[in-house]
């Protein structure tokens, strides 16, 4: 059965093209999701599908009766209304009646409780207040008497997400759902709209989520769409399939393009039927062969300071604020090509390390030490903030009119924006007038560029697209220096960390070998066989248990067979060291494979838990000695 019907729908601003002539139709229960790079005009299809945006020409055709609910990128709520207010301000019939319902408790009127008892059983509609609790819950949007205008902006964007689930429409339009969730949140996301009966037609860059939610992908690419049946593995193998097609095409037409032009050249004039009708193929063919495949990358050979001995080190660090702990006594010494990720709820500290390590943020007590030669690059949440008549080419060009690149070669700032996939023909454009993936893409250059040995990366793959992610995460899986990621983003964690510190609320931090799908499992998996190794509880007042006292006992000698196991502890633990040794060297080697690369995280949590065991064992013995 199909619920929406799309014909013909063309769409532009000024003399920009974002998509001609495009038609598709979306059936009952499927799940699609719209794929294109930032500024192709994802969130205007959106609203031009919703008639909140006038589109040039076309018909955009919904079943009749079928209930359709937006969930905007920029939240439309009403600042006065409280929390449940707005999840509640529905035209939905059960919403209409639940309201109904409780406006009539409230004034005691019977004769309209009668009747609202008998809509709601009528509608099925006794259900919606509780599963409007659970939402709101799990959505971390408990006390639901706040007003809207006191939220800070992600708890809006959840309100606005909780209106949408709660409605219960049976076509749901979602434009980034994932934004301003964490992972938590995520998850349960990606299972409750698995398992929804509603259709649902999304924009979202979370891959993971496309992977698993999706049934169909429609990308928005060249002013046409195109459409995959299939999740995000069958789509990038079919697209990387029709590039490859459209290449062979375009190299078949340029071959006929050069005998053809030879032979216009001799003929001045079409003066036959046959003449004009090979000059009107040649047209036909130039088109095509003029057409190019712009290649995603982003290959940023910019000169990185040399890190020396001595980079981060953290001594006894201490944190809080009046509502809660942050740090206790932390102490941790970052070494060389360091690629940690940091997760953890909302509210555990996460933003205010990163301040702390880099000196914006004072500390309660302890030291943070930063070596000479560090040179920090911090790319934050907030978008860049310039004015409105700055173009795109002069935000480069204040920071330097020349990059330095490696081997004492130089960039000018119209190369530099080429590489980072914006075209001459957008280095004039106002900054204000950019979307928001590509204010956050002009963002990121203007860190990189300044030659950071030390990244920081606060949620960078927001609002990126999935093609500019790929190409972010080719580029830092060769950077040389340390990387610190906080992100949401389950797909590029996995990519560039090799350990974690999970920030549990209230000073307590684990440090963990491995990736974040590995530390997902083991929060589920209660099997002895976890394939997650705690390295160590990061030394805190809270997180380190205090010894207990241990009873003296008289002093022994060890057996012949305890002396034994001593000589073969310390052997097994010197080849047990070589093999840590030479799996981190794997960890920190651009050049392997992912699969490589999570193959030696494994075996590297299981070497450090055999490690710790032994040695444990060894101090043991070693008192007799």
């Amino acid at each position: 059965m199909n619920f929406l019907s799309v014909e013909g729908l063309t769409k532009s601003y000024g003399d920009k093209m974002l998509f001609n002539d495009i038609t598709f139709g979306i059936d009952q229960g499927q799940k699609v999701a719209l794929v294109a790079k930032n500024g192709s005009g994802k969130t205007t299809l959106l609203k031009c599908l919703m008639d909140t945006e006038p589109y040039d020409s076309g018909r955009v055709v919904y079943r009749k009766d079928v209930s359709v609910v937006f969930m905007q990128q920029v939240d439309q709520l009403n600042p006065d209304s409280t929390i449940l207010e707005a999840v509640f301000d529905h035209d939905l019939p059960e919403i209409k009646a639940v309201k109904k319902y409780n406006e009539a408790l409230l004034t005691g009127n019977e004769d309209l409780l009668n009747e609202v008892y008998q809509e709601l059983t009528d509608l099925n509609a006794w259900d919606i207040e509780v599963k409007v609790s659970q939402i709101l819950s799990v959505l971390k949007l408990s006390d639901s008497s706040l007003k809207v205008s006191q939220l800070s902006g992600g708890q809006k964007k959840r309100v606005a997400l909780a209106k949408v689930l709660i409605s219960e429409a049976d076509f749901l339009i979602l434009d980034e759902p994932t934004n301003h969730l964490d992972l938590d949140m995520i998850e349960w996301l990606e299972e409750y709209l698995s398992k929804s009966n509603s259709t649902i037609l999304m924009v979202t860059h979370d891959r993971y989520f496309l992977e698993v939610v999706c049934d169909t992908i429609l990308e928005l690419a060249d002013q046409t769409l195109y459409r995959y049946k299939g999740n995000f593995s069958y789509f990038l193998e079919k697209k990387a399939e029709r590039q490859e097609q459209l290449q062979s095409t375009i190299d078949k037409a340029r071959n006929t393009f050069k005998k053809e032009l030879e032979w216009i050249r001799r003929q001045p004039k079409a003066r036959g039927t046959k003449q004009k009708a090979r000059v009107e193929s040649f047209q036909d063919i130039k088109k095509t062969a003029s057409q190019r495949i712009q290649e995603d990358e982003m290959d940023i050979p910019v000169k990185m300071e040399r890190l020396g001995t001595k980079i981060l080190e953290l001594h006894k660090v201490s944190k809080s604020f009046p509502d809660r702990l942050i740090l206790n006594q932390l102490s941790y010494v970052f070494k060389r090509k360091e690629r940690l990720g940091i997760v953890g709820n909302n509210g555990t500290g996460k933003s205010t390390f990163l301040n702390i390590i880099q000196g914006i943020e004072p500390v309660d007590a302890g030291s943070v030490v930063v070596g000479d030669t560090v040179v920090f690059g911090y790319y934050n949440q907030e978008l860049i903030q310039v004015p409105d008549d700055k173009k795109v080419i002069d935000v480069i060009r204040d920071i330097a009119e020349y990059i330095p690149l490696e081997k004492g070669r130089q960039m000018s700032a119209a190369q530099f924006l080429e590489k980072f996939l914006f075209p001459r023909d957008m280095h004039y454009h106002f900054v204000h007038k950019l979307s928001g993936g590509e204010k956050r893409r002009l963002k990121l250059m203007t860190v990189l560029m300044k030659n950071p040995n030390f990244l920081i990366l606060d949620e960078p793959t927001n609002d990126l697209d999935i093609f500019v992610m790929s190409v972010l995460e080719d580029y830092l899986r060769s950077f040389e220096g340390c990387l610190v990621v906080v992100s949401h983003d389950r797909y590029f964690m996995d990519k560039m960390v090799d350990h974690l510190f999970v920030f549990q609320g209230q000073g307590k931090i684990k440090d963990l070998v491995g990736n974040y799908t590995e530390y997902r499992k083991d929060l589920l998996n209660t099997d002895k066989d976890s394939k997650l190794t705690i390295v160590k509880d990061l030394p805190t007042d809270i997180v380190v248990d205090k010894p207990k006292e241990s009873v003296k006992s008289e002093k022994r000698k060890l057996s012949y067979k305890e002396k034994s196991e001593f000589d073969t502890l310390e052997k097994e633990l010197i080849q047990l060291e070589e093999k840590k040794e030479g799996l981190t060297q794997i960890l920190s080697n651009p050049s392997k494979s992912n699969q490589e690369i999570m193959d030696a995280g494994i075996e590297l949590s299981k070497v450090v838990s055999l490690i710790d065991n032994k040695t444990e064992r060894w101090l043991e013995l070693s008192e007799f000695i």
